[in-house]
């Protein structure tokens, strides 16, 4: 069957092992100084271990491969290292929106007698109720702290990105970690009934006023459609958001240059693909940081 699944180049991996932490499903091993996906049936193509490569030898690619199997990965793999290792896959799988893998797994576990570690007061309440439902509210407790799921306004952070007095430090106006489209839990608490803002990763440094122009009450995602591997997971995360947060409307920020296009692309797809529609707004803006054209589209 055709899907995602993990490719790493041979001439860029050092060997390091930094990844396989990253891939509690055990389809990476560190083989003749080499990491090698010794199993496509274990990979579940989500790119968890990219984040951790530090050479970027690991790729997301469209292949090919045998269909992954959870509940294998669940008796070979995952219950073999422990609560901890369960606790963070069924993460990994709700951080993802894998709905799917979460209640094969969670039924495995079942079956086998075994104790679901997000029901054994490791996380809260709501969490628990969100794991045993198949979604994924819940924060990112595992894997690189990094991508832990943070949600500034709940810690009291002011929206405020202009200080009111000249001269005073401009607040950020960014609301929630992490940002990149790869890393964002698309149910996150965050996301739910927001506004979002699509940016391209330049924009940001092109506009010099970008967090009181764009960001103000928005929750964010950043990508680049040319350099980004895994573009099937950015339409299917922008799926989620709209079906599953229930998000407002959708702005997407791109540069003039013509790859930049590509997120328009991204967000129509999903669009197609989800059940909910929400308006959407284009903005290019140019390589000086001026607002070129805004439309809604």
């Amino acid at each position: 069957m055709q899907r995602q699944i993990i490719t790493i180049d041979e001439k860029k991996c050092t060997g390091c092992g930094d990844c396989i932490p990253g891939c509690p499903e055990g389809a990476l091993q560190v083989i003749d100084g080499k990491a090698r996906l010794i199993s496509d049936l274990f990979c579940d193509g989500l790119g968890a271990c990219i984040g951790h490569c530090p050479t970027g030898a690991m790729n997301i690619v469209s292949r090919e491969a045998e269909a992954y199997d959870e509940k294998r990965v669940m008796h070979e793999s995952i219950v073999k290292g422990g609560a901890n290792v369960i606790a963070a896959h069924l993460r990994h799988l709700m951080d993802h929106g894998q709905n799917e893998f979460v209640g094969q797994a969670l039924e495995y576990l079942e079956e086998q007698g075994i104790a679901n570690p997000l029901e054994c007061g490791a996380v809260s309440q709501t969490e628990t109720r969100h794991a045993n439902a198949g979604q994924q509210h819940a924060p990112h407790a595992g894997g690189c702290p990094g991508s832990r799921t943070i949600d500034f306004n709940a810690n009291g952070k002011t929206e405020a990105a202009v200080a009111a007095m000249p001269g005073a430090p401009v607040q950020s106006a960014l609301r929630q970690w992490p940002i990149q489209l790869h890393l964002v839990s698309p149910q996150a608490p965050c996301f739910e009934r927001s506004d979002l803002l699509l940016a391209a990763d330049c924009a940001a440094f092109a506009v010099g006023d970008f967090h009181g122009k764009f960001m103000q009450g928005k929750s964010l995602a950043i990508a680049c459609p040319k350099l980004d591997s895994g573009m099937e997971i950015y339409v299917e995360k922008l799926a989620a958001m709209i079906d599953l947060s229930h998000i407002n409307t959708i702005t997407v920020a791109i540069m003039e240059v013509p790859c930049c296009g590509g997120l328009m692309s991204i967000v129509a797809e999903a669009q197609r693909r989800a059940s909910r529609k929400v308006p959407v707004k284009k903005v290019v803006i140019s390589l000086q940081g001026e607002t070129l054209s805004e439309e809604w589209v």
